[in-house]
C-alpha cells in the first residue's frame, strides 16, 4: 500500500477520538441495557450518545478537530 502525501487525516484529532469513545460506550451499554430489559438505561445510553456527538462539535470548534489550532497533527 502507498502512502499518500494528501491525506485528509480522517479524524485524527481529540475531538473525533474523544467523540468516537463515548459514542462507542454508549453504544455498548445501550446494548446490554435493552438485553436486560433497562429501559431507564437505554435512554440514559441515547442520551450519552448525543452528548458524544456535542462533545466532538464542540472541541472541533475550540481547535481540537483535524487542523485545528490546539490539534497537534496539521493535517
Amino acid at each position: 500500500m502507498s502512502e499518500n502525501a494528501n491525506e485528509a487525516g480522517h479524524g485524527d484529532s481529540v475531538a473525533s477520538w474523544t467523540a468516537v469513545i463515548i459514542m462507542m460506550v454508549a453504544s455498548a451499554t445501550g446494548t446490554l441495557a435493552f438485553w436486560f430489559d433497562q429501559a431507564a438505561l437505554v435512554w440514559a445510553s441515547a442520551a450519552l450518545f448525543a452528548a458524544g456527538l456535542v462533545a466532538g462539535i464542540v472541541l472541533k470548534k475550540l481547535g481540537y478537530g483535524v487542523g485545528g489550532k490546539n490539534s497537534k497533527n496539521k493535517h
